[in-house]
């Protein structure tokens, strides 16, 4: 499976922390975050990664070139801004790829194992996978209704109980983006899995995993001290 990774944020509750860096290329423990997020696809096995780059886009290609620990590395480009979902389509319509494609976030690392996470999606192909966490307190994210293993809702963000979050790590076939006529400009998030969730139903996998986004100051900290300590 190839795989797309969303490396194109400009980290601005960052900003203060990382000068002009992409998100992504924060530095954790003396190497790029972004690194810790590639290290997992190298190794499940994936056999080539498609960084979806934007802001500062040059520093991400001077640092990475055309491979990564023997992993060809492909670059889309966004013209400009185009949000996550944007990103997305036009990453999937460089790829030329009618195959299902693993995508995830650059600026959040959720370590479970991909390779049993892409023989569970091949039991049952859907247009649309998506990795669910179990948190403590879902107000940040927003918690995910579900129905069997069936994403059917989202709660609003805010509300602090339990519950699974979304883990920012799908499996998604091209055709998803044009069956739902989205092109441009536009938020995955929002204005896929929110707007298309009853009649998507996404298939979900849960995990207990480790997972941190690096979002805030605080957390970009704490993956300094912990990730270093996980093998």
């Amino acid at each position: 499976m190839k795989a797309i990774v969303l490396a194109g944020g400009l980290g601005t509750r960052l900003r203060g922390r990382i000068a002009d860096l992409p998100k992504p290329m924060a530095p954790v423990a003396g190497k790029p975050f972004l690194e810790y997020v590639l290290d997992r696809l190298v190794l499940a096995g994936i056999d080539s990664i498609t960084l979806s780059v934007g802001y500062r886009a040059e520093v991400i290609q001077d640092h990475f070139s055309d491979s990564y620990k023997g992993v060809p590395i492909q670059y889309a480009y966004e013209p400009e801004p185009l949000g996550t979902g944007g990103a997305l389509a036009l990453a999937v319509h460089d790829m030329g790829n009618e195959e299902p494609v693993l995508a995830l976030n650059g600026d959040t690392l959720l370590r479970l194992n991909l390779q049993d996470l892409i023989s569970w999606y091949a039991q049952a192909p859907e247009a649309l996978a998506m990795v669910l966490r179990q948190v403590p307190d879902a107000g940040r994210y927003g918690a995910i209704k579900l129905d069997s293993d069936r994403v059917i809702g989202f709660e609003e963000r805010g509300l602090p109980i339990p519950g699974l979050i979304n883990g920012g790590v799908y499996i998604i076939q091209p055709r998803l983006f044009g069956d739902l006529g989205l092109s441009g400009r536009f938020s995955f998030e929002v204005d896929v899995l929110q707007k298309h969730c009853v009649n998507l139903r996404p298939r979900a996998y849960i995990t207990d995993a480790y997972f941190i986004d690096i979002g805030i100051p605080v957390d970009l900290d704490r993956a300094g001290l912990e990730l270093p300590t996980l093998a």
